[in-house]
């Protein structure tokens, strides 16, 4: 989960709300972060502030979408009158609450999100076939199963969900190797994906990282 939030006090209550309801999180305070993240990183929900730093909220969840980011959003801000609502849904957000909000709430609405992101995109077109991310297996157009190690499955359903974007190999290695320091990881499990896949799945853009290949 992104909490994006620039609120000190708010973001230790909510961190620790979050993770003791088994959710793991990512922190950002300002705008900026807050976009970078949503573009080098899958996430299940984004809680977004709108008063941030650098970018306001809503600006960078219209970055997001058209970068073709559809992670489910919940707006949490003090602006809660009926034409502040009706903007971030227009702007892009599924769901917007006004600050201050109810904490069993809240965690409730997160969960109608996650219930409906999961049911939606339980499968993602990868080149010659689609991911199952639940089962973290590749049914190619032919019918036959590849099944994949987590860290393939991840790596893999990270490139599949922004198929158009170049994703530094750094970025790769801090999203999904987090306890590694080589980036030689990262290339070690494209190599890996490859030889399951074929060579053109993953397309090397030289001196940056990679990106998925063409998805029929």
């Amino acid at each position: 989960m992104l909490l994006v939030e620039d609120d000190a006090r708010l973001v230790r209550m909510l961190d620790q709300l979050l993770t003791n309801e088994g959710y793991d999180t990512v922190i950002a305070r300002d705008g900026q972060r807050a976009l970078h993240e949503g573009l080098t990183q899958p996430f299940d929900v984004i809680l977004l502030d709108r008063g941030l730093p650098v970018m306001d909220g809503l600006d960078v969840l219209t970055r997001l979408r058209s970068k073709g980011v559809l992670t489910p959003a919940l707006v949490l801000s003090a602006l809660g009158n009926p034409a502040d609502r009706v903007e971030g849904l227009d702007r892009g957000a599924e769901d917007y609450l006004a600050k201050p909000f109810d904490i069993d709430e809240l965690l409730a609405r997160i969960r109608a999100l996650l219930r409906r992101h999961t049911s939606t995109i339980p499968v993602l077109a990868v080149p010659g076939g689609n991911l199952d991310t639940g089962s973290r297996t590749v049914t190619t157009t032919g019918g036959t199963v590849l099944s994949l190690s987590a860290r393939e499955a991840e790596l893999l359903e990270r490139l599949a969900r922004r198929p158009q974007q170049v994703f530094e190999r750094s970025d790769l290695l801090a999203g999904v190797f987090p306890d590694a320091d080589d980036l030689g990881v990262v290339d070690t499990y494209v190599h890996y994906l490859r030889k399951k896949l074929g060579r053109s799945a993953i397309h090397t853009v030289r001196g940056i990282g990679y990106r998925l290949g063409p998805v029929s």
